[in-house]
């Protein structure tokens, strides 16, 4: 079967998904970090308005990001229909 993309949209796939592996580690171990300060500080009843607040922020965003299909990065991208919340 002959291909349906040229070698410059492979290439550009490959970088969006390259960059988005590093994204999303970079996300988990950021989360990981700020959860288990969160609970190290709860379980020692120390008193830390930073980590609440770095944690709840962690979470907030965590169930709000939407749209995980959006195609960022340089060049031309393909028509996406729009999917609203």
């Amino acid at each position: 079967m002959p291909p349906t993309t040229t070698a410059e949209e492979d290439a550009t796939t490959a970088g969006q998904r390259s960059i988005n592996r590093v994204w999303e580690y970079t996300q988990a171990c950021v989360a990981v970090m700020v959860t288990a300060a969160f609970l190290y500080c709860e379980i020692s009843k120390i008193d830390s308005q930073a980590i609440n607040m770095a944690f709840a922020l962690v979470i907030g965003f965590y169930f709000s990001r939407t749209n995980h299909t959006a195609i960022g990065g340089f060049g031309k991208k393909p028509e996406q229909k729009y999917q609203g919340r």
